[in-house]
């Protein structure tokens, strides 16, 4: 996961610069599909983390980063400079890993909420690149005059 997170957020570096990107501004160049690919593995990372037991509260707090990384996101290229420099990913990973080491027990609601908490996700992630697909349409239509 730490790996994944790295790839999307800080695999590549700006010459010239300290600072570093990683695909996930890359995708978000494709309107529609790069945020949701993006999004889709961004999610993995909080499934993983439900799996090793993070607490509810932390589930959220990744979900909402990566909530407001998709619609964000979603605004043609002002989004990709938030998504270069939020990085949902790597705060996702710091936040997995500050509760690696706290042992959690695993509640009978907690299937449940992650189903929901996934379900969430999913709806936000395509809405949002249906949103996008949509205004792409809708400008070169503008544009042809058709």
């Amino acid at each position: 996961m730490r790996q994944l997170s790295h790839v999307l957020d800080n695999a590549i570096p700006i010459p010239g610069t300290g600072y570093r990107i990683g695909l996930d501004p890359i995708l978000g160049l494709l309107p529609g599909a790069g945020d949701t690919v993006a999004g889709v593995l961004s999610a993995y990372i909080v499934v993983e983390a439900a799996r090793m037991g993070v607490p509810r509260e932390t589930l959220l707090r990744m979900a909402s980063n990566i909530v407001l990384e998709v619609v964000l996101g979603s605004v043609p290229m002002l989004g990709d400079l938030f998504d270069a420099t939020w990085k949902a990913n790597a705060r996702n990973i710091a936040l997995l890993e500050s509760h690696v080491d706290v042992p959690q027990s695993n509640r009978a609601g907690d299937h449940t909420f992650l189903i929901l908490l996934i379900l969430g996700l999913a709806v936000i992630i395509l809405g949002f690149a249906t949103f996008s697909v949509l205004m792409v349409r809708l400008l070169l239509s503008a544009i042809s005059g058709g």
